[in-house]
């Protein structure tokens, strides 16, 4: 019903945005110059070097590395393989879309089933440090002193979502186990083929699928602990397995990781110029004026400012737009800021097709993922209005931080990564140590 419903829909929406471009050409144009300007200005240079930093990890087999060390940490917490670990790290240092480009990655690899990778791209689609401390903090609300609130807000309300996530599905783990027990084999289904992996062919043609497994394994939920020593053995052959799967040279592997990071990039570029067209014409068109006024019925229901109408309807589409409309909206500072923690979070309608468009073919589902992403703006929302008195009242305790130098650089965004995997190594150290010092007190 709802297809039959929104084929027809979609074809008049599309045929009612030819025609706005026709009848607005120059403004067309204007908004697809500065959508353009956004993507070459902000985003290439922030996400191209990521994006190919991931290829390469995941080539040389770092990612399945880091997935043997975490996974005394992920999978209690966020009922996750450990390679989860790395791609939240990745997420939350690099910004949306590299948590989606990752776990669709490793789901391609049968590393992720599909519940859990529902859960991971859920929580570590998150903005990334840079453009919160530096755009949105000193650029859009001029408040250096807001950078430590908004990403405790953010990076917290996240977590909080992972935690919450982890009995998301348990359900259908169960009954897909279930399954699993019955039958002698499980059936896997074909994964899609990647053009940068020749060798995919090669095993298609052979008859040996790359396959993406839907059934959780026994060993998924009931994998005994080992001691660290051992561990850090199986991590490394973890690794040297996953180099020797791959079998491209180094000039192969890089080729790769910059073509497919070139595709990537462009799409996410495509779909900024198309958000950033579809606002303007909307304008034009007095659709958003419309959606302006409803949301600003809501707001006063609510008992928000009516201020912050302008920012919340823009953000609802692109990120960029609504934070800045955030940052110059006529409400008190704390809801302004409560406004752009929402808007960071809920992402924008731009982030969720580039999204949508990154795990296209690898089963993963958009709702429970649309779902998330409200939940994550709320929460966001709730925690940065509860910590504001705290944070930034007479003396914000954290105005320290935001003294310094914000985040701006790739340097400084790649030193970054490497604290927040060296502190999960630790937390995940500390967790496997726990539960070995549990098992030999139940011993006794």
């Amino acid at each position: 019903m709802i297809k039959k419903i929104g084929t027809p829909l979609l074809i008049a929406g599309l045929a009612g945005c030819m025609l706005l471009i026709l009848l607005y050409p120059e403004a067309s144009l204007d908004a697809a110059l500065r959508g353009l300007a956004v993507w070459w200005d902000v985003l290439f240079p922030s996400l191209f070097p990521f994006f190919v930093l991931s290829e390469l990890m995941l080539g040389f087999g770092i990612v399945h590395l880091f997935g043997a060390l975490l996974d005394p940490l992920m999978r209690p917490l966020f009922r996750i393989p450990g390679c989860g670990g790395f791609v939240m790290a990745m997420g939350y240092v690099s910004g949306y879309p590299v948590g989606a480009r990752l776990t669709a990655k490793l789901r391609e690899q049968g590393q992720l089933t599909r519940i859990e990778g529902e859960r991971l791209v859920a929580f570590t689609t998150s903005s990334d440090p840079i453009f919160l401390l530096g755009a949105v903090s000193v650029g859009f609300f001029h408040n250096a002193a807001l950078g430590p609130y908004l990403a405790l807000s953010h990076y917290g309300s996240g977590l909080i979502l992972g935690l919450l996530l982890s009995f998301y599905g348990r359900k259908e783990e169960r009954r897909l186990a279930g399954a699993g027990k019955k039958r002698p084999k499980v059936p896997t289904r074909p994964g899609p083929l990647d053009p940068d992996r020749p060798e995919q062919t090669r095993e298609r043609g052979a008859g040996l699928e790359p396959a993406v497994p839907d059934t959780p394994t026994p060993a998924a939920d009931m994998r005994v602990p080992v001691p660290g020593k051992v561990r850090l053995r199986t991590a490394l052959a973890s690794m040297a397995e996953a180099r020797r799967k791959d079998g491209r040279s180094l000039g192969e592997l890089l080729k790769g990781a910059i073509e497919s990071s070139l595709r990537l990039i462009m799409v996410v570029g495509g779909l900024v110029v198309f958000f950033t067209m579809l606002m303007e014409l909307m304008d034009r068109a007095g659709i958003l004026g419309l959606l302006l006024t409803a949301a600003g019925h809501v707001l006063a229901a609510l008992g928000f400012p009516a201020g912050l109408t302008e920012a919340l309807t823009s953000g609802f589409f692109e990120v960029t737009v609504g934070v800045k409309a955030a940052g110059s909206a006529a409400a008190a500072l704390p809801f302004k800021a409560a406004a752009a923690a929402f808007i960071l979070s809920w992402g924008g309608l731009s982030v969720h097709a580039q999204v949508a468009s990154i795990w296209n073919g690898t089963g993963l589902r958009y709702l429970p993922f649309m779902a998330a992403r409200l939940i994550h703006a709320v929460l966001s929302a709730v925690l940065a209005l509860l910590l504001w008195r705290p944070m930034m009242g007479s003396a914000p305790a954290l105005a320290p931080l935001a003294a310094g130098r914000p985040v701006q650089s790739i340097p400084s965004g790649l030193a970054l990564l490497g604290l927040v995997l060296g502190a999960m190594l630790l937390l995940s150290l500390a967790a496997a140590a726990a539960s070995r010092i549990g098992r030999l007190y139940k011993g006794r």
